[in-house]
């Protein structure tokens, strides 16, 4: 079978994300990529589970028949890494907005931010964070957000399997954190602020496994892209 119908038939094609990049660029990327190099018209892809453009890691495509599996691969649970800063919350709980609130940090011990992590592994609720790409009254809640427009946001159920505190800088709090479909890092970097009685954003984040997928398996768009029209010339 010649490689443009391994793509048109069905293929999984693991993306490591750059950072600024929108998970639909890097989709678009890799997508037209194929087409140009293979001569094809049209190609079927999708991707399961975005990631925000400030994050960076690891993200499943689908071609083909393959898109069948789409939901079922978000389903499944998936790894993060990453770094809390405490201290300080921004509307969107990352760096895509500024500082809107400074607290102290001085009561915090190593030991209040492992006994905090451990509390929160298990069911927990979130509320999403305002500036997200979740529907509500027919419009994304950024768009709320942006028109600086009020709007109730529900809490949802989300399971954190494992949270991981593997390293403190103060104020500076590194983690890994396996958690269900649905789960809002940012939510969890600005509970974990609230929690110790201060504040939280999320400073870097990457997403490392999505079920038995990993990131290690994963390459760039551009490399993604080398890699096939290398093995297409050696053809």
């Amino acid at each position: 079978m010649c490689v443009a119908k391994v793509f048109l038939q069905g293929q999984t094609i693991l993306i490591d994300k750059p950072k600024y990049w929108s998970s639909f660029q890097a989709l678009k990327k890799v997508r037209f990529g194929i087409q140009r190099q293979f001569g094809i018209s049209k190609l079927k892809l999708g991707h399961a589970g975005t990631l925000d453009p400030l994050a960076t890691g690891l993200l499943v495509l689908c071609s083909g028949k393959m898109t069948k599996n789409i939901d079922a691969i978000q389903k499944q649970k998936k790894q993060y890494t990453g770094t809390f800063v405490l201290g300080a919350t921004t509307p969107s709980y990352d760096l895509e907005t500024e500082f809107d609130a400074t607290f102290p940090t001085a009561h915090i011990s190593e030991g209040h931010i492992r006994h905090l992590a451990g509390n929160m592994i298990g069911e927990i609720s979130q509320q999403p964070p305002i500036y997200s790409a979740i529907k509500k009254k027919g419009k994304r809640l950024y768009e709320f957000a942006r028109a600086k427009q009020d709007v109730e946001i529900s809490l949802r159920k989300v399971q954190i399997y494992e949270f991981d505190i593997t390293k403190i800088d103060m104020p500076q709090v590194h983690f890994r954190v396996l958690c269900s479909k649905g789960t809002y890092i940012r939510s969890l970097a600005n509970d974990f602020g609230k929690g110790l009685q201060s504040g939280a954003y999320l400073h870097e984040l990457r997403r490392t496994k999505v079920g038995n997928y990993s990131v290690e398996d994963a390459l760039k768009p551009d490399d993604f892209l080398n890699v096939l029209n290398q093995n297409l010339n050696s053809i």
